[in-house]
């Protein structure tokens, strides 16, 4: 009995000592989702806050679903008075802070969608690691209203 229990306690210490269950404990994804397109769009994206409880920096240097054909990391930045979005190579989680994508910042763009995203759809995203490691979640899809523009819908 007693080398049974040493043997599950050492498979256990072995997992949590492995460098992805590490980066899977340092940071955490909570409330991710990605938006349901609009008719007739071709993209979507994903928004999740990450808390990195790490005392290192950390970035996410790219980011994958089976939804979509090309996946990019995006920011929304200010030029004049004209809101633009861009490609960035890397999304830093601070040390001990929490880092939010959101609608008009930091987000994961999703290309080529396979399929529509509808509302109470799920999505597995995954991303990557400067060290290499990959950690993965499910996105549910939800209407998320952009930016200023508010459309009411009446059926």
């Amino acid at each position: 009995m007693k080398a049974k229990h040493a043997i599950k306690t050492l498979a256990l210490s072995a997992l949590l000592l492995s460098p992805l269950a590490q980066a899977n404990l340092n940071v955490m994804p909570h409330e991710p989702y990605a938006r349901a397109m609009a008719p007739g769009a071709v993209t979507s994206a994903v928004f999740v806050t990450f808390a990195n409880r790490s005392q290192e920096d950390i970035n996410i240097v790219a980011a994958e679903t089976p939804a979509a054909g090309k996946v990019e990391l995006h920011d929304v930045i200010k030029e004049g008075d004209v809101m633009k979005m861009r490609q960035i190579d890397h999304i830093t989680l601070a040390a001990k802070e929490t880092t939010e994508l959101k609608p008009g910042s930091l987000h994961i763009m999703l290309f080529d969608l396979k399929k529509p995203l509808n509302e109470g759809d799920e999505i597995e995203v995954t991303v990557t690691y400067d060290n290499g490691q990959k950690q993965s979640f499910t996105a549910p899809v939800k209407k998320v209203m952009a930016g200023m523009k508010k459309h009411e819908h009446h059926h």
